[in-house]
């Protein structure tokens, strides 16, 4: 023994100190020889001082002195703590924060991350871009921004937004209508179409008057379906397409949506009728006898074909190819490309779950009869029939859940060059052609992707993990960053912005050029700018810790506990460990958790006391829980602090039998604080003293292995959830007893772990960031993690009389260094880089129940050493440095102020520990920022445009006419010449059509089609592409016959086809654009139907110019014209004449 140990001893006092009120910390305070100790050892509740005054944000008032016994006693001075080793590298590592986020290019919130909680009733599905708006579809009608107003600062609470979008840009919102599944711009007549879970589509004025106070309302609208409508979208002709459940495909001709939207507003219900009355079934006509050649799955997406006017049918596993024109069913295809002929109606499914529990327990039955009567065998037969039913079933489950996931088809989107992609559940992007054709197939994130837009030559690719790609038409990856902390819904294109939704709700606009030379500079005079927008609050959080033993605490306990220490925090975690133990319970709980079920009624009945004890309802808020077997975990949120807490998602991870039963194992809380992550981590590691290598896995089990998602899994074996569980309820309680003696519950425990561990092999396949090799785990990611709970934690080296000898002296400094958890923690083994508070209470296990005082340790044959089982560890974002400003480099910084046991507590065998935290918290006043990002654009704007002249660039192009003259069935070749050294992108729609009177003028009847749409009788094709360098694209434009249809009844003919005998005339537009440019130039093609036969001539002036801030170049030839006499009839459709 050193001679400074030998010292320390022989100062000990052997007179005790008299015993303290709320903590035995003290005992012994009172010696005539203290020995020496750290100047900082103030350990008891009632020497615990607190400053006079507290700084809390506006939204977080001070709590009155009278609430605060402590508050007259000077400031608080935070407690000496140990760090261990480890945290520097790999998963322990401390995330890295920044003023502006250092992997990725800088963003603009138009819409901030709102707090779950606040989205109830109003959460965003999807968004659309009209040019100068931005369009979304949410939970309770639509809103849009004006994008000239996107910088502006938000509305803050209580003007005239609600909880949720206090930061968001200045918006405009519609009247509640049913939720928005999808959205459809049509520029061309200046309407969002939506369709909706009513069934219902609804058209929107784009320029309609608005204000600030009164919602908008719908324009035209009609029952479409009879369930939800899952994707709209317009053909070349300017048809709208829906699609909804059941692989139901309608068609709705724009003539008649034409008519209705003329309707007076009083006429509303006659135009809905006009339409109701007119849509074309696709499925319908393609089901001959009962069998139809499509899929009866729900449609996925529908996609235009703009180049070649067909339209894409995406359903989960299979593809249709349509034509837009003649509405004819071109191909039908599976994932794989190969192609199918006949699906039928009634799609052939897997024999049902229900039908394998019946197969067992009529086996189990025959099982029952062949091995005796005996009424105790038979039940001890049964319940394993239903246990393994459970089993099976559940992996059954899991196992097809993989398959279909792994095959699905998530988006799909048509690239400049007309290729289309799909993106599947794996991760795959699969390349197509026009015929349907697989061409190439690609991986480059393993995570499911949800949606695709694209802009010049350049694919956007978001994903569940809200990663963003930028890919080339050639599928090889440009570029990518992780642009959201949930999954990436919807991108869309517009402003020079690429927009992203991600699933939270929020919105954020990337520039196109991005990532480029022009992210360094705005990063830099952003982050310069930090004390503009930084804000810092001061909270309290109190941990509580207690393994309850299968007790039941009295009121007056958990007042000493929790209420006498909780008048000055924010929030409050709990952390309960043997709730309910018993070996049923277990094989019940373990059960339970495969199916999606947690919690119990002692877990429940815990919940409320705690309340109680709290005041829930007055003074704190339950935000959420989570049990797994005998664990519990809690929180609780001040009232006054509830507006800035939310996003509360939960975890379990069990580390008993197999990995898989919850009497060991760790269940957590995550939380978003000021827009910080927290996390809480309830934990009950291995028992037994020789069990520490058990002990230090269990925590790296945890550790990396738990998720925060709410993850609906094995939805089969959820439907045998009321039957099989009262079931085996009722088996368990009568035949428990049976089941011990005959020693069937290995067997039981046995199946329970194969079950949980298929389900946690199914979660950590499929759950969004699930922790892998490339992946850091939740924890990982989070600005501050606490671990609490019955660690298990033993004293080495020690006897039982010594140690009792010790904690009767006080002589704690003596038994940390016999701590196991402090030794392993030195060496780097657990709970890396993590900081504790100098323990200097008395060990809080094991205790003899309702026996008060340090008389009350375990006196038993067994004489368990007393240990600090029941501990309190964190980290925050400092990771291993002993100081550290709070800022948005390092933006959590915590101090713990209170760290003791609850020794007169006697209801279990542990003692209940708290832990209060000081925590400093800097965070963005996010509508602060965007309008500082605004500033710096609009000085910067002369800076930017001179390093970005490749927006501005057009490659420069010819076409060969600008007049074109058609009688029944000609074609007429198109050439669009390309005469630079860059790659150009054209796109040709149709911006008028009319009818020409006999003198050969126009008809006052000039309008346009949805979408800009053809006419019936004209067709172009290719409607657009990419022109390589010093090289020219060939569109056909043709003639085909049509017929206009006079009058439809819910799809069926009410009349004769009639011939339109009079001549037409439309305006055809080439757009042209550079790989990434923002501005386009503009050729217009003057296109006429003659039924005649003489010559006619058309002398039109130029009319190329160039959208944007500059005029177009293109060169052009003024009265250029074609007559009949100068194009050539066909001899087959294949026949053209080039001009």
């Amino acid at each position: 023994m050193e001679d400074e140990d030998k010292k320390a001893l022989t100062a000990l006092s052997s007179v005790p100190s008299p015993l303290k009120h709320h903590s035995y910390s003290q005992q012994h305070r009172a010696s005539s020889t203290p020995i020496p100790r750290h100047p900082f050892r103030k350990h008891s509740l009632e020497s615990l001082p607190t400053p006079p005054s507290t700084t809390y944000h506006n939204d977080f008032a001070p709590i009155k002195e009278d609430f605060d016994p402590l508050s007259a006693q000077g400031p608080v001075q935070p407690l000496t703590e140990f760090i261990g080793s480890g945290g520097g590298s790999g998963i322990f590592k401390v995330p890295r924060r920044a003023a502006v986020h250092p992997g990725r290019p800088p963003c603009f919130e138009l819409r901030p991350h709102p707090l779950r909680e606040t989205q109830v009733g109003k959460l965003l599905r999807n968004i659309a871009c009209t040019g100068r708006q931005l369009w979304a579809g949410q939970e309770n009608g639509v809103r849009f921004w004006n994008l000239d107003e996107a910088y502006e600062r938000g509305q803050g609470v209580g003007v005239r937004v609600r909880r949720g979008d206090e930061d968001a840009a200045p918006f405009h919102e519609s009247v509640n209508t049913s939720p928005t599944n999808c959205l459809m711009v049509d520029c061309g007549n200046r309407l969002v179409w939506t369709g909706h879970k009513d069934g219902k589509i609804r058209s929107w004025k784009m320029d309609q008057p608005v204000d600030d106070y009164s919602p908008f309302r719908e324009g035209l609208s009609w029952q479409a379906h009879r369930g939800p409508i899952l994707s709209i979208v317009f053909s070349s002709y300017g048809d709208l397409w829906s699609g909804g459940e059941g692989g139901v495909i309608k068609i709705w001709p724009w003539e008649s949506i034409e008519k209705s939207l003329s309707f007076k507003p009083e006429e509303r219900h006659m135009a809905a009728l006009l339409v109701e009355r007119s849509f074309i079934d696709l499925r319908a006509q393609v089901t001959v006898n009962g069998t139809c050649r499509i899929s009866s799955a729900d449609v996925k997406c529908l996609l235009l074909d703009h180049f070649r006017a067909k339209v894409w049918c995406a359903q989960p596993l299979s593809f249709s190819i349509w034509d837009a024109h003649s509405k004819e069913l071109l191909k039908v295809f599976n994932i794989e490309g190969q192609i199918e002929n006949r699906v039928e109606i009634q799609s052939v499914q897997d024999q049902p779950v229900e039908d394998e529990m019946k197969v067992k327990f009529v086996s189990s039955s025959k099982k029952e009869k062949s091995q005796g009567n005996s009424f105790l065998q038979r039940s001890r037969n049964a319940i394993m029939g239903a246990a393994d039913a459970v089993r099976r079933v559940a992996t059954r489950s899991a196992v097809a859940f993989v398959e279909d996931t792994s095959k699905r088809t998530e988006a799909i989107v048509q690239t400049a060059d007309g290729m289309i992609w799909t993106g599947c559940t794996t991760g795959q992007l699969v390349q197509w052609d026009g015929n349907g054709n697989r061409m190439l197939d690609v991986t480059h994130h393993p995570c499911p992707i949800l949606c695709f837009c694209t802009f010049g030559t350049r694919t956007y690719v978001g994903y569940v993990s809200g990663l963003l790609q930028i890919l080339d038409l050639e599928g090889n990856l440009i570029a990518s960053w992780v642009a959201s902390s949930g999954p990436l819904l919807k991108l869309a294109v517009g402003d020079d912005y690429i927009f992203s939704l991600a699933s939270h709700g929020g919105i954020r606009g990337w520039s196109i050029t991005s990532p480029g030379p022009v992210d360094n500079l705005i990063r830099s005079e952003l982050a310069a700018k930090e004390a503009v927008y930084a804000r810092r609050d001061d909270i309290r959080i109190l941990i509580g810790t207690w393994n309850v033993g299968q007790g039941r605490a009295s009121h007056e306990a958990l007042m000493i506990w929790l209420g006498s220490v909780s008048s000055d925090v924010g929030i409050i975690a709990v952390g309960l460990q043997e709730v309910e133990m018993g070996a049923g319970f277990l094989a019940m709980s373990a059960a339970k958790e495969t199916v999606g079920l947690e919690g119990s009624a002692i877990g429940h009945w815990w919940l409320d006391t705690i309340g109680k004890a709290l005041d829930e309802g007055t003074t704190f808020e339950r935000m959420g829980s989570r049990q797994l077997a005998g664990l519990l975990i809690s929180l609780w949120v001040r009232k006054n602090l509830r507006t800035h807490v939310g996003d509360v998602d939960a975890a379990a991870v069990p580390c008993g039998f197999g990995r898989a039963i919850g009497n060991k194992g760790g269940v957590g809380l995550r939380i978003r604080v000021y827009d910080r992550i927290i996390c809480f981590v309830n934990c009950h590691l291995a028992a037994h003293l020789e069990a520490v290598n058990r002990r230090n896995a269990d925590f790296d089990h945890i550790y990396r292995n738990m998720v925060f998602r709410s993850t609906n899994l094995l939805n089969a074996a959820a439907g045998m959830v009321s039957c099989l569980f009262l079931y085996c309820t009722l088996a368990f309680c009568t035949y428990l007893l049976w089941l011990l003696y005959s020693s069937a519950l290995p067997f039981i425990l046995s199946i329970a772990a194969g079950v949980t561990t298929t389900v946690h092999m199914i979660k950590g396949a499929n759950t969004p960031n699930a922790p892998n090799e490339e992946g850091r785990p939740d924890l990982a990611d989070a600005d501050m993690v606490i671990f609490f709970g019955d660690f298990n934690y033993r004293l080495f080296g020690i006897s039982y009389d010594e140690a009792r000898d010790f904690v009767s002296q006080r002589c704690f400094d003596w038994l940390r260094e016999k701590d196991q958890l402090r030794a392993e923690m030195k060496e780097g083994k657990v709970f890396q880089g993590m900081r504790e508070a100098i323990i200097r209470f008395p060990p809080t296990y094991k205790f003899e129940r309702h026996r008060p005082g340090l008389a009350g340790y375990d006196s038993g044959e067994k004489k368990r050493i007393p240990a600090w089982c029941d501990r309190i560890i964190y980290r925050d974002n400092r990771g291993g440095a002993t100081t550290a400003e709070c800022s948005l480099d390092c933006p959590i910084v915590s101090s713990i102020i209170l760290y003791d046991a609850c020794m007169d507590v006697t209801e279990s065998d542990h003692k209940p520990v708290h832990c209060k935290f000081h925590v400093k918290i800097a965070h963005v006043d996010r509508s602060e920022r965007r309008q500082v990002l605004g500033d710096i654009l609009r000085s910067n704007e002369k800076l930017i445009k001179s390093k970005l002249d490749e927006l501005c660039y057009v490659p420069e192009t010819t076409v060969s006419t600008d007049n074109i003259v058609l009688q029944s069935q000609d074609t007429c070749i198109l050439r669009i010449s390309n005469t630079t050294k860059d790659t150009a992108i054209y796109r040709i729609f149709c911006e008028n059509s009319c009818t020409l009177k006999e003198d050969g003028s126009n008809t006052a009847d000039q309008r346009l089609r949805g979408s800009y749409g053809f006419p019936r009788w004209l067709e172009v094709t290719p409607a657009g592409g990419v022109i390589k360098p010093e090289n020219y694209a060939e569109v056909s434009v043709h003639h085909e016959e049509f017929h206009t249809l006079e009058e439809c009844v819910d799809g069926i003919p009410q009349s004769w086809w009639c011939e339109d005998t009079r001549d037409k005339a439309v305006l055809l537009v080439v757009l042209v654009q550079g790989c990434c440019s923002t501005e386009t130039v503009r050729h217009q093609i003057h296109v006429r139907h003659c039924l005649s036969a003489r010559t006619v001539r058309i002398d039109t002036k130029s009319n190329s110019n160039k959208q944007g801030t500059s005029e177009s170049n293109a060169s052009k030839k003024n009265g250029t014209s074609v007559s009949r006499s100068e194009v050539r009839q066909p001899s087959s459709s294949s026949d053209k004449k080039d001009l």
